[in-house]
């Protein structure tokens, strides 16, 4: 019954599978293999246009040369409250920017509200020149909170973002869960709305350790090059990140497996409902269930043997959690079992 987050799951046996069959024999370094190349004219077709894609190894390598892409001098980038790159990086941000900032938005339930967002830019007045100037504006989907921003939404912050000519970065970390919770295409969640970089996640759906930089305009990434070498993320041997994407992609197992992910949680969610001893604190569709349980519950269900994170209520919901409660997060994998769900259900009950 481990529920405690999507990294700890392994490596699915088709992704293992084809890194050890390009294990073998020689292939060009740092990028300029077939391998490489394959993939990524694969991410032009699953994306409808032509990309640049370049792979790291981490979602914060990801997320902190997105924004070392798009720096400025004073720059700022502006994300929700509680997002994963203000809560969760460590400073990653700010030090592959050489000191960029980032200033929180608040929304309610991990989405940032548009007219908080615009409230926000205009503190950054261009005669101000203390204040810095915002450079860049990052939307995680699904947020931190396992929340999906609905495509008004993003339409909405993009359309705030451009007119200052800002770039909109999304963080995907779990975007193949956003995808299979909403049917939308790639395309028609990224570029088609106005985002224009994307880090691209897979280590938590399957992979052993595979992430990339999505750029919707080439041209736009002519540095990047430069940024990720400097980052210390420009692999010698690509093809083993090739590898994984090259399976990961293939016959959309990327979506099949955020899908079995979502399902697993969805069964979660039921067995919140069911119990007169849990509550869901919010709503979410994809593989993050954030539940609110009696304080001798959760020491109960930890006795027998389930694993699961405590997590901080935010901000602005003092009266969410009682005095005789905790909130927690459960996750979802592609390699849960219904049976691990079912157990954990039953004994929740």
């Amino acid at each position: 019954m481990i529920f405690a987050s999507d990294n700890w799951s392994g490596a699915h046996p088709a992704i293992a599978a084809s890194l050890a069959k390009h294990a073998s024999g020689m292939a060009a370094a740092y990028g300029a293999s077939d391998l490489d190349k394959a993939v990524e004219k694969r991410f032009n077709e699953i994306f409808e246009r032509e990309v640049a894609v370049f792979f790291v190894g981490t979602g914060t390598a990801a997320n902190s040369l997105s924004f070392a892409a798009v720096n400025r001098p004073g720059g700022v980038v502006l994300c929700h409250r509680e997002a994963h790159v203000i809560e969760d990086e460590c400073g990653a941000p700010e030090f592959f920017t050489h000191g960029a900032r980032l200033a929180p938005v608040d929304g309610a339930h991990g989405l940032i509200d548009p007219a908080n967002l615009r409230r926000e830019l205009s503190r950054f007045r261009p005669d101000f020149i203390h204040a810095g100037q915002p450079m860049a504006v990052s939307l995680s989907q699904p947020s931190e909170a396992g929340t999906l921003y609905p495509v008004s939404r993003i339409e909405a912050i993009t359309q705030i973002a451009h007119e200052r000519n800002l770039a909109v970065h999304m963080d995907g970390a779990r975007f193949a869960n956003a995808l299979a919770a909403t049917n939308a295409t790639p395309a028609e969640m990224s570029w088609k709305l106005g985002v224009d970089i994307l880090s691209f996640g897979a280590t938590k759906n399957g992979c052993w350790c595979a992430e990339a930089v999505v750029f919707f305009d080439p041209a736009k990434a002519v540095q990047f090059p430069y940024i990720r070498k400097r980052g210390a993320q420009l692999f010698s041997k690509t093809r083993f990140i090739a590898a994984q994407f090259l399976a990961y992609l293939e016959d959309d197992r990327w979506l099949t497996l955020a899908g079995h992910a979502n399902r697993m949680a969805d069964l979660l969610r039921e067995g919140v409902h069911n119990s007169a001893h849990a509550r869901e604190a919010w709503e979410t569709r994809t593989n993050e269930v954030f539940a609110i349980l009696e304080r001798p519950v959760a020491k109960r269900l930890r006795a027998e043997g389930a694993v699961f994170y405590d997590w901080n209520a935010p901000h602005g919901t003092p009266a969410l959690v009682g005095e005789d409660e905790q909130l927690i997060r459960l996750v979802t994998s592609w390699s849960t079992e219904e049976a691990d769900v079912a157990r954990f259900s039953r004994a929740l009950a």
